[in-house]
């Protein structure tokens, strides 16, 4: 038979691990709107470097290669297109 000295940490312990339980059980709903869809003008994953700037003309403005592999970034004025070497890894509309 269990001394009350060692039923009391039990019941603490088992209050506490329900306690736990019932905070993971419930949880909030979060409502999102839907992003713009792309209009489909913009450059596809895999295009190289070569065939973004020959169907879309010049960027506005080029950031230099970071990282390993580098990622390069060039920005349009309505979408902005991520290389990883020469190839489109994303091109993400702005907003």
């Amino acid at each position: 038979m269990l001394s009350k000295s060692r039923i009391l940490p039990l019941l603490a312990s088992a209050s506490l691990a329900s306690l736990s339980i019932a905070s993971i059980a419930s949880a909030e709903e979060l409502r999102m709107t839907q992003a713009p869809q792309a209009s489909g003008n913009q450059p596809a994953r895999g295009m190289s470097m070569a065939k973004v700037e020959a169907t879309f003309g010049e960027p506005t403005h080029r950031v230099a290669a970071v990282g390993n592999p580098p990622i390069t970034r060039w920005e349009y004025p309505g979408f902005v297109v991520y290389f990883e070497h020469n190839l489109v890894l994303h091109s993400v509309v702005k907003l």
